[in-house]
Order: structure tokens, then sequence, then C-alpha cells
């Protein structure tokens, strides 16, 4: 079983120091620390566990250090900053493996970036040694590139000339759309097994600056001074909140935490995912948030949340089809909310805040069917809600049970759901919904606060169907059945398409991509068949092509 829930103590590839206001994040991988046996990672090449610590590593420093204003990341190797992803690792992994790696993987770039973006901790790239394929999209993903100018340091995209793939976590759209390199430029690159050093990596715009040898590490530390000092984040002195490890009970029948409860159902293929709301009133302020530490709801469920979705991913490939439901008091859950909104300049706030919208962001893009029921005792209130429309569909039961003394099910917004948790395409999952009617976003906001029931959420285009209980048990039986039954490949192109119209991004553009062409390309004959490229990288044999372009 693949886990993903470590701490700094454990890292054996990464190490973290702090120097406020700067952290330095260092690059070292152990050759025989690879997730499973059967390869040995060379030359700073990564695997999905190396993957694993600097995504901890990206959020222990958010929230565990808010005097830390600027990170560089760099390498504790000579000659290397990082040569990518592990080849021999992908030539020995599944197909499914290979895809959800480089998601995961452009996830993690992706918090790397929003930790410049959303709060105020962006990230240098000191790029010594040669940065190849993953190894300069991790250097992309920083704020600022810095390249030492040794004669022999350089950037490249390989993956085409020598592995025919391509620089599958989105290196070729980073490259284009976030540092503007010329399409022609850019296409000479990534033909250029050698790669880019020196002035050309500037003024082909691959890097920001290059750096003597001689003034490197006084350069480097520099640049990041001055980075930190346009940093709103508190400072020096600011109680930090530590992420204790995660709180679970594995079964063979799924996985239980304080908040998060998941059930799975291999026969049919489905996993129910129930996500709790809180139990207590919430701290009145930031400061009072702070003190409960990751113990503050929000945090604590997402954090959960999001280690059942990548459990999910990982370890449970052939259940295709999430169940989504929610328990508890929506009085409560709304409170949490007029923290989260009240309280939104708070540092550790902020830093929540953006965690949720993180963590949502990996349930879109998470290639299982999604269907959300909403039942009596359900708590789809405020941020919750937000998992109903992160659902391909929803159902909603209208009144109650026979024989039930729960009130009937309601759905409740609050002004958290129109713009606090965008998608990767920039919209609120609400504006996305109605993007053809944005009349419908107004009538939905004029509802905000309010517990709405089955007619009025299906009125309003809350929901996609309300069923009564004589009809609610075999409707959703045979949705269920229905959809568990089809293609899982062509489920995955379906939904990967509808799931994000309106404006393309950056991200959008990054997995629309990573579905499309690491799905392709990734099984074609030319990289992963017994004389392709990935089979014989490394044995002096040539690669035989099939010419035929398709």
């Amino acid at each position: 079983m693949i886990d993903f829930d470590t701490e700094p103590s454990r890292y054996r590839h990464w190490r973290l120091d702090v120097e406020e206001p700067i952290a330095y994040l260092t690059l070292n991988v152990k050759e025989d620390g690879g997730l499973v046996p059967g390869y040995e990672l060379k030359m700073n090449s990564y695997d999905l566990g190396v993957d694993i610590e600097l995504n901890d590593a990206v959020q222990r420093l958010r929230f565990e250090y808010p005097g830390v204003k600027a990170v560089v990341i760099r390498s504790g190797q000579e000659r290397v900053f990082c040569a990518g992803a592990n080849i021999r690792m992908l030539s020995l992994s599944s197909h499914a493996h290979k895809v959800n790696f480089c998601k995961f993987t452009n996830e993690t770039r992706n918090s790397v970036e929003d930790a410049g973006a959303s709060s105020g901790q962006p990230y240098l790239a000191a790029v010594s040694g040669s940065a190849a394929g993953g190894g300069y999209e991790l250097a992309l993903a920083a704020d600022h590139i810095m390249l030492v100018d040794d004669r022999a340091s350089s950037v490249s995209f390989p993956e085409t000339p020598v592995l025919a793939v391509l620089p599958g976590t989105g290196g070729l759209t980073r490259v284009v759309d976030k540092r503007k390199v010329r399409r022609d430029l850019a296409d000479v690159f990534s033909t250029l097994e050698e790669g880019v050093r020196g002035k050309r990596a500037v003024e082909w715009r691959l890097v920001d600056e290059v750096v003597p040898k001689s003034t490197w590490e006084a350069s480097v530390r520099n640049r990041a001074l001055e980075m930190a000092s346009r940093s709103d984040r508190p400072g020096q002195g600011a109680e930090g909140v530590p992420l204790g490890r995660l709180s679970r009970e594995f079964s063979e029948t799924g996985v239980q935490y304080s908040h998060v409860t998941l059930h799975v159902d291999r026969e049919r293929r489905i996993a129910e995912l129930t996500v709790h709301g809180p139990s207590d009133a919430p701290p009145p302020n930031g400061d009072a948030a702070v003190r409960q530490g990751a113990a503050f709801w929000p945090l604590a469920m997402a954090r959960e949340l999001d280690d059942a979705i990548l459990h999910l991913r990982f370890n449970e490939p052939e259940l295709g089809l999430i169940v989504l439901r929610t328990m508890g008091d929506g009085s409560r859950a709304m409170a949490y909310d007029s923290v989260l909104e009240a309280a939104r300049d708070h540092w550790f706030i902020r830093e929540v805040r953006h965690n949720l919208k993180r963590v949502l962001k990996r349930l879109d893009l998470t290639s299982r069917s999604i269907i959300a029921l909403i039942e009596p005792g359900s708590c789809f209130a405020g941020t919750l809600a937000e998992l109903a429309f992160a659902a391909d569909r929803s159902a909603m039961l209208e009144g109650t049970f026979k024989g039930e003394s729960q009130q009937p099910a309601t759905l409740t917004l609050s002004p958290l759901n129109f713009g606090a948790f965008p998608m990767s395409n920039g919209l609120s999952r609400l504006a996305t919904r109605f993007l053809g009617e944005p009349a419908s976003v107004d009538r939905a906001r004029e509802q905000a606060c309010v517990s709405l029931d089955a007619a009025t959420a299906l009125e309003l285009g809350l929901v996609t169907f309300t069923y009564d209980a004589t009809d609610w048990a075999d409707e959703i039986r045979i949705m269920l059945e229905e959809r568990a039954s089809f293609s899982p490949d062509a489920l995955t192109g379906m939904e990967a398409n509808l799931r994000f119209p309106g404006p393309e991004t950056m991200e959008t553009k990054i997995f629309g991509r990573l579905t499309a062409w690491q799905n392709w390309i990734f099984q074609r004959p030319n990289a992963a068949g017994e004389e392709g490229a990935l089979r014989r990288y490394g044995s002096g044999q040539k690669p035989a092509f099939d010419r035929k372009r398709v």
C-alpha cells in the first residue's frame, strides 16, 4: 500500500532547513530509496516517494513556519540538480501508476506555485548541475530560477529525443504559458538532448538569471532575501501550527478517520466517502483557531479528505465510482464558514482556505465518477456543499424515509461558495455549473444562508435529481449500477471534458493534456513497446519506431 502521510523525520530524499525568513529544501535522493524494488534512483531522479515528501514539505512550510517568507529549492549532489522522473521506474510501472504519478507530481508543482501566488511564500529554484526533464519542471514551478554559470549546468527537456514521450507534468505548457518562451525556440529546446546553458538560457527566458560560480551561494541568499522582503507573512515570532500524523484505521473494507469515513465495495466497484461535519462550535477568531492547531475542523477534515482521495487513486484502482455523502449539523458547518470568511486576512485562516481549495481541486481532478447523495442527516452546507457541486451528478431526497424521525434533507449556501474555492479554470463551482446562465448564480446568491429543501434546490439548479422515499432506493441503485457498468476509459475522457467548461487556464491545459497525451503516448509502442524508447533506454540499442503519423 502506498502511504501519503509522512513527516520530516521520515524523509529519505529531502532535507528541510529553516533560517527565517528563508527555508531551504535540499534534494539528495537516496539511490536505494525507491518506493518499490527494481530500480535505483540515480542522478537525483525521483519516483512517487520523492514527490510524497516534497508535497508534505510544501504544506508544512505554509502552516508550521509563518516566519518563512521565501523557499529555496536546491540540490545536495554535485553536477546534477535533478534528472527528473526515474526512467527505469517508468518502464516497470503500470500505465495507471504512470499517469497517476504524473498527476500527483503536477498537483505538487501547483501547490508550489500557489504558495507564492496565495500565501506570500514564493519559491526560488537554485539550479546547479543539470536540470533535465522533470528536474527542470521542478524548477519551472518556482517563482524565480537561478542557474549557475559554470559551463556545465543546464536545463533540458530530453524526453522527446531520448524517450519518445513528453514532459509529463506540465513542462511544455509552463515553458510557453508561464515563462512565455517563444514557440520556435521552445520547439528547438524540446529537441535538444543536451539542453541550454548560460546566457542563452536567460535570452530564451528558460531561466531568470545566470550567476558566476564564485558568487553563487551569496547571490542565491540575497535573491531569496529580496523575495522575502515583499512577503506579507507574519514574520519571526509568529506561532505556527504543527501538522501531526493523521489518525487513521485501515481495514479490509476501508479507512476510518476522525472526520472522514471511506467504505469500499470491491464487488460493486464503488467507494463510499462520507465527510462528517463539526461536532463543536468554532473558535471566535484566527488566533483562537491557531490554538486549536491541526485539530481545527476545516483543516483536520481537509487533510483527511485529501489522504482518502489519494488512497483511492493509488491503492484502489478498480473502484471507479465515488459516492459522496456528508453527515452532521449544517448550522455548525455554517458557523465555521462564518469564521473562515470573517477572519480571511489572518495568516492561518488564509492557509486553511487555500488548503481547502487545493483539496477540492484534487477531487475535481480525480478520474473517478462522483455522485453526491443528499439525504436526511446530511451536512451539505457552505464549504461542504462544494462536494455536491464537485460531483458529476447529485440526487436529493424529498421528505424523509418512513419511520425515521430526522428532518428532511437540506442544502445551504454560504458566501464561500461564490469564489473562495476556485476550480482549475479559475471559476467557482457554481459559476462553472451555471456557465450559460449567470443569472442562476445571482439567484443562488440571494438564497445564501437559507436551508433549501429538495424542491427549492432543484428549482435553483443546485441538484441534478430529486426523488421521494418510494423511488429513492431503486433510482439510486439503477444510477450507480449503470455508471459502474460503463467503460472506465470512456468515462475518464468524458468526465475530463465535462468538468472544466469556461476559460482555459494553464492548469486546465496541463491536466487536459495529461489526460489525453499521456494516456495515449505512454501506451504507444514507440515509447512502451518491447523495442520502444523506454524499454531500450540505457541498453545501447536504438529504439525501433513505427513511423506512421497517427
